[in-house]
């Protein structure tokens, strides 16, 4: 797997997001066949509710082992998806992501949680890469395009590898109680997890 991609999934997973990554998507030729049009990096669903390090059994226990990353902009009560392009150079997305036939194909794995179908779904994210929705049983679900790379900010359609980074020190650092037995397999977590335990000290030059 891409190292970019490696740690764009573990932090996605670090802040409760459930994912799948480097999927190929096919379309029907005319007359006939198919065709790989384009490939996912990275789609990932999150639903409503904090995400701990542990088992919190203490309101106290519970704030200090909460895992909240605001720069996600997560809303109460919102199911969010996410559709992701990953880069190791600039954040930015490649035509095909925004094929209606690649959107429809996506999104056909999650079909089930909109109220009204994905149609008019993929048709605004297309068109402006989010989209609200009703979620089926109650609330709403926002769809959203997001590129992953190297960026000046971190918004709702970009994330930085700065951020990323960052935000998974901290979680080490600053829940590291919790995080000293844990034995990350994934390459990116796993080498950020060492340089820590080994006491080095990883910053972006200014």
């Amino acid at each position: 797997m891409d190292i970019a991609v490696n740690l764009v999934e573990s932090y996605l997973r670090l802040t409760g997001y459930l994912t799948m990554s480097e999927f190929e998507v096919q379309a029907r030729r005319e007359g006939g066949g198919f065709d790989t049009i384009t490939d996912i990096d990275i789609m990932a669903i999150r639903f409503p509710g904090p995400v701990y390090a542990g088992d919190p059994h203490t309101e106290d226990d519970s704030h200090l082992l909460l895992m909240d990353d605001p720069a996600l902009l997560l809303e109460d009560g919102q199911i969010d998806v996410i559709i992701g392009e990953v880069k190791q150079g600039a954040a930015d997305f490649n035509p095909g992501i925004k094929r209606h036939e690649v959107l429809h194909s996506v999104l056909r794995r999650v079909e089930w949680l909109f109220e009204g179908g994905i149609t008019s779904v993929v048709d605004e994210l297309g068109e402006r890469k989010v989209c609200e929705a009703p979620a089926r049983g109650g609330g709403t679900i926002r769809v959203r395009l997001v590129a992953f790379g190297r960026a000046p900010a971190t918004d709702l359609h970009t994330m930085t590898h700065t951020h990323m980074v960052e935000t998974l020190m901290g979680f080490f650092s600053g829940l590291e109680d919790a995080f000293r037995p844990v034995q990350f397999r994934d390459p990116a977590p796993a080498m950020l997890s060492l340089l820590l335990k080994t006491g080095f000290e990883v910053s972006k030059e200014k």
